[in-house]
């Protein structure tokens, strides 16, 4: 496989086959990202996207491949039907495709042409929320309001293609720890995905955020701070039927549950593990990780 710089995929996607059909983000403009910061964006020719594809046929059995990178989506419909078709010609078993989409390249998609890739085989789209709160949203360089956000979410969800968002915890600091957590929630309730997961900020040099921390403009939140956004988020929004994770290496105390059945339970066992105070219960720092 032809990989061009570092591979990044969802924690769900651990065992899919990972094509890489573009190179970086089509944003990349995020202050606290430092995923794509070293490629600059660019389609793959079908030709070499093909030959990955033959050779995952002939090295792998899958039911699950994942287009890389950071926003498959922006890619022209022609050549993404182009792929999925060659996809399901040569990778037999295979039962879904995912991918990364930002907010902007759903838009940019009609009904009836999301609704092509779903025939093709496109079962999950990754869409980054980072936070509901609009201010932050502009501060942090997100490149959408709250109302493209939920647009595109419902657009997916109409659809009829899984839909899987990530929020960050600690985005807003410790100034705005409270409405951060708040509006996440909000924004969470007005799309209502599939599946949810909560990351923590991990401040990495050469982001335009940590140099904002490093001169004391940011305070990150500690590690129990950071639980309350949790307990808030999930005690504040609501689903019809949605799977949230915070089981990413970036988080302190992992928690799965299906909500809104067990959202009571997973709140008490958060603000317990808040009370007690004992970092012991908490994923040590040496652990964390992007």
């Amino acid at each position: 496989m032809k990989y061009e710089g570092a591979i990044i995929r969802p924690p769900s996607e651990a065992y899919s086959q990972l094509i890489q059909i573009s190179v970086g983000c089509s944003h990349n403009r995020c202050t606290f990202c430092p995923a794509y910061k070293e490629k600059k964006i660019r389609i793959k020719g079908f030709d070499e996207i093909q030959e990955d594809i033959l050779e995952s046929a002939r090295n792998t059995r899958t039911e699950k491949v994942f287009l890389c990178d950071g926003d498959a989506l922006i890619i022209p419909q022609a050549r993404l039907v182009q792929i999925l078709e060659s996809i399901r010609r040569h990778i037999r078993g295979v039962k879904r495709v995912g991918t990364y989409a930002n907010a902007k390249s759903i838009l940019r998609k009609t009904v009836d042409e999301l609704t092509e890739l779903k025939k093709l085989g496109l079962g999950i789209i990754y869409m980054g929320i980072e936070t509901g709160n609009s201010e932050l949203l502009e501060k942090i360089d997100k490149g959408v309001t709250y109302e493209q956000m939920v647009q595109a979410g419902k657009l997916i969800k109409e659809v009829g293609i899984p839909l899987s968002v990530t929020v960050i915890l600690g985005l807003g600091g410790i100034e705005k720890s409270v409405q951060h957590a708040m509006d996440t929630a909000r924004i969470l309730t007005d799309i209502d995905p599939d599946y949810a997961s909560a990351l923590t900020l991990m401040l990495v040099p050469g982001t335009s955020l940590y140099e904002e921390y490093m001169r004391e403009e940011f305070i990150l939140p500690d590690q129990f701070d950071l639980l309350r956004e949790l307990a808030v988020i999930l005690a504040s929004s609501n689903y019809t039927n949605c799977y949230f994770t915070s089981n990413h290496a970036s988080n302190y105390l992992p928690v799965k549950a299906t909500l809104p059945q067990e959202k009571e339970g997973v709140v008490n066992m958060i603000y317990q593990v808040i009370k007690s105070g004992d970092a012991k219960r908490l994923r040590p720092e040496y652990l964390r990780g992007l």
